[in-house]
């Protein structure tokens, strides 16, 4: 059985192009889902694919950044694929883990997507230091009345209580209550 499986990061972008492809490529069970690739965690689609796959069967994927975003991610999904004797394929890319030349390019594709993520987020990190030294960037909005939760607090009521009330966690009323410094 052919098995494809389509992933984008948000859930305002479309899975058709990906779908299509994977269709055109022979696929008779697609599944699909919206989560972001940097881990496979929380993507019970994929988990139930990995799960339900069986030997002589295929997983076919339109590019490796749609498995995983880390080389230890693709790695273990490449891993426990060829221990159930399933082949990998891309549509997009010259990947065919039934053969050596295509195993070779995929290692090679995974090492510089995980790259790719790296340098992402190294940028995003340098643009938010470069805000903070300007004065732009301030962080999250505080979302939590500090004054509300002492006021609460010297009125006698405990941290459930007021976490319970103010709709917040009793580790931000702790927080808040400790630390007077916080406005």
């Amino acid at each position: 059985m052919i098995y494809g499986y389509a992933r984008v990061s948000t859930t305002d972008q479309d899975l058709t192009i990906q779908e299509e492809a994977l269709t055109a490529a022979g696929c008779e069970l697609i599944r699909t889902e919206k989560a972001s690739g940097t881990s496979v965690q929380g993507r019970d689609e994929l988990q139930n694919l990995l799960d339900f796959i069986r030997e002589g069967d295929e997983l076919v994927v339109t590019r490796v950044d749609r498995l995983a975003r880390s080389v230890r991610d693709l790695q273990n999904i490449v891993y426990d694929l060829t221990q159930k004797g399933v082949a990998l394929k891309a549509t997009e890319q010259p990947i065919d883990t039934s053969t050596s030349v295509g195993k070779c390019f995929l290692d090679m594709l995974s090492v510089f997507s995980e790259f790719e993520t790296n340098l992402r987020k190294e940028r995003q990190m340098e643009g938010i230091a470069k805000a903070k030294e300007k004065g732009v960037y301030k962080g999250r909005k505080v979302s939590i009345d500090a004054d509300k939760v002492r006021e609460l607090n010297s009125g006698g009521m405990g941290a459930t209580a007021i976490a319970k009330e103010l709709g917040i966690g009793r580790a931000s009323v702790y927080r808040v209550l400790n630390d007077h410094t916080v406005k």
